[in-house]
């Protein structure tokens, strides 16, 4: 796998993405971005929604503050295997992520969030595929 993508290529990616869908879950909360093109379109409510993109965006900072002490761009000492673990739970939720897009009623969600959640999913793998 270290052949196919570098573990910089893997780090950059995903702070990258993960940062522009921080961006994009704070634009739904905002209602700048409709809601029913997220979560399978399937949220009732504006109530819902608000639940819902608060635990994504917290989620999300989460992962990209993980991604943020392997780039060194953050300077906490965490041992390599709480890393290892993260890196194998953020592969979990994005290839299952991947599967809820593909089982999405919204069209949209389907044809642009899975191939982003499948890159995501590469990316956690690679990183938390990295010898100690």
């Amino acid at each position: 796998m270290k052949n196919l993508v570098s573990e910089k290529f893997a780090v950059n990616s995903l702070l990258l993405i993960i940062g522009l869908f921080i961006i994009f879950h704070i634009l739904i909360l905002i209602e700048v971005v409709p809601f029913n093109i997220v979560w399978g379109g399937r949220l009732k409510n504006q109530s819902q929604m608000i639940s819902f993109e608060l635990v994504s965006i917290l989620i999300n900072f989460i992962m990209f503050f993980v991604v943020g002490i392997q780039a060194k761009w953050l300077k906490f000492r965490i041992k390599k295997t709480i890393l290892k673990v993260a890196f194998w739970l953020m592969f979990g939720i994005f290839a299952l992520n991947t599967l809820g897009n593909l089982a999405s009623e919204n069209s949209f969600e389907k044809a642009f969030f899975t191939p982003i959640t499948v890159l995501l999913a590469f990316f956690s793998l690679r990183l938390a595929l990295i010898k100690n």
